[in-house]
Order: C-alpha cells, then structure tokens, then sequence
C-alpha cells in the first residue's frame, strides 16, 4: 500500500512524463501526431507537475504544533532572588527582572499589565486622564505614600509623565506576586 506522498510522487512522474512526450507506462515516446504531444496540453502537464511539487513539499514539511504555554508561575526561591534597584525603576523593568528569575520557556510571562491590573483592583494605582482625553494609570495617594512615583521625561513624542517604582514599592509588589499572579491567572 503506497503512502499520499508515495501516490502524489508517482503521478507527477506520470505527468512529467507524459508532458515530455513520453508514454509512462513503457517510457516509449509518443507519436508527434498524438493528441498528447500537443503544445497546449504540453504546457498544461507541466504546470500540473509543478502545482503537485508545491503540495508533495508542503505534505514533507513537519508540522509544528504551537504547545499551550503553562500558568506563569515562580518559585519562593526564584523570587529570593530579585535584583532590587536603589533607583526607581518601571513597572516594564519589574515585569522583565520578574521573567529573568524562571527558567521555563513554554510558560506565560508576567507583563507589566498583569501587575497594574493589580495595582489598579487595589486602588495602589488609578485611571486618570490627561488633557489630550487620554488615559494613563497614575498612583492614588496610597501608592504615593508606598513609593510609586512620577516623573517628566521627554521621549520621541513629547513631554511624558513616567511613573516609577522605588524600593520600597518594588519589595510591594514581590512580596505580593502570588496575590498578581492569581489575578493573572484567573
């Protein structure tokens, strides 16, 4: 029993054949009088050849499957290892020094968003507009007070208002990764 791609090689060989003026069965060339031998047909034949090349490579490609990613998770000792900065820092800088301490590749990374959606659900963080009648997450008074401060800058589009974790706000936030993770989790 011949596999799909035993079968789709064996009929391009017959049509390559056959567009080459060649009977496959005994490799006997046909007659130039032969319906066959036609330059239309001809022209056809190889055409079909070279559309079931394209379906027997695609057939030999393995097929990758995509593996669901694993629930973020990290380990107490994992975490022990957290290189704090003395020098306010992003919640983007948090997320990626967070992602640097595992060593799984098929799992989830915690984003900055994952932390300030749990910010934001305990009121450490809140939405506020700016003039522009965008929005952007800014502290509450608690978070003032736990070290979550702002700062102008000027970057590619403008003056920006960055809001920055100190110390003290980036040990908050680590001391509370289970309580993020489960909200990212769901």
């Amino acid at each position: 029993i011949m596999t799909e791609i035993e079968t789709l090689i064996r009929a391009k060989t017959y049509i390559e054949k056959l567009a080459n003026g060649i009977n496959p069965i005994d490799d006997t060339v046909i007659p130039e009088s032969d319906t066959l031998n036609n330059v239309r047909l001809s022209r056809c034949l190889f055409y079909v050849s070279d559309v079931l090349r394209q379906v027997i490579e695609d057939k030999e490609k393995p097929i990758v499957k995509k593996v669901a990613k694993e629930n973020f998770y990290i380990t107490f000792e994992e975490m022990q290892k957290f290189e704090y900065s003395d020098v306010p820092i992003s919640i983007t800088e948090i997320a990626k020094r967070i992602n640097a301490l595992t060593d799984n590749d098929n799992m989830k990374k915690i984003t900055y968003k994952n932390i300030t959606d749990w910010l934001l659900s305990i009121e450490i963080l809140e939405v506020s507009e700016k003039p522009n009648g965008k929005t952007t997450k800014m502290p509450t008074k608690h978070g003032s007070e736990l070290g979550i401060i702002t700062e102008l800058r000027t970057g590619a589009q403008g003056v920006y208002t960055a809001v920055l974790y100190n110390r003290n706000a980036q040990q908050f936030i680590i001391d509370n990764i289970e309580a993020i993770v489960a909200l990212m989790n769901g």
